[in-house]
């Protein structure tokens, strides 16, 4: 089961690799592209795996095994 957070952005946007450096899942933005391959992650319960992916309040990303993260403006 995934720990659920939510995460405030006080942006229009964050992208998805921003998203996962910010909330400690990986340890570098160069590190999200080889994440993305290897892990599954979804947003709005689509599969995504493009690092740049535009993330607005309201999403919901989910790291499987890891992470639910619920989006807030």
């Amino acid at each position: 089961m995934e720990k659920e957070v939510t995460f405030k952005i006080d942006r229009p946007f964050i992208t998805l690799g921003q998203l996962l450096k910010e909330e400690g899942i990986i340890p570098t933005g160069g590190a999200a592209k080889w994440f993305l391959k290897e892990q599954t992650v979804t947003v709005n319960g689509q599969p995504e795996d493009r690092r740049g992916k535009k993330l607005y309040p309201e999403d919901e990303v989910i790291v499987t095994g890891i992470r639910k993260i619920i989006i807030l403006g």
